[in-house]
């Protein structure tokens, strides 16, 4: 819970139904830093989407939290027809005015924590090809370009996969 929180600590927890819009806005956010002319026109609901992924039985959202406000959220669960030891990253975010900071590599962590004690050793996720800093980010944590899974000419995805170190 929020009042859990101690003197700007970055607190990791699951994300709750009733934040959804402070995570679709933390996530509008997001996309319009990687989106050259900012993000495309959508009617699309991304609170109701976010509210969805919270509480879907089958995945987890967490967020990290510092001083009250959603700084960074994360979304994950098994795909559809995927081994059950395979983890899809959907959604990871640091609201932009926190870069560099710190919070990315502690949600990250706090992710694999979870996929391990899951019995999970692979993930993967796919990243917008003009997100250069997400790209380098994931670089950084372990990602590499999945192997199984390229792109197709017209595609604006590149599709990364991860494994705990020495496996």
């Amino acid at each position: 819970m929020i009042s859990d929180e101690t003197a700007g600590a970055l607190v990791i927890r699951r994300a709750e139904p009733g934040e959804a819009e402070a995570v679709a806005a933390l996530h509008a956010r997001a996309r319009a830093t990687y989106y050259p002319h900012g993000l495309p026109p959508s009617d699309f609901d991304w609170t109701d989407a976010w509210r969805g992924s919270i509480e879907r039985p089958d995945g987890e959202v967490l967020c990290g939290v510092r001083e009250g406000e959603i700084v960074a959220i994360a979304s994950f669960r098994t795909p559809e027809g995927e081994p059950a030891d395979t983890v899809k990253l959907y959604q990871f975010h640091v609201s932009p005015d926190r870069w560099r900071a710190g919070l990315g590599s502690a949600l990250h962590a706090a992710c694999v924590e979870r996929w391990l004690a899951a019995g999970r050793r692979t993930a993967v996720l796919d990243v917008h090809v003009d997100n250069r800093r997400a790209q380098a980010f994931y670089a950084r944590q372990g990602w590499v370009p999945d192997p199984e899974r390229t792109p197709a000419e017209d595609d604006h995805h590149l599709f990364l996969r991860w494994t705990p170190p020495g496996e």
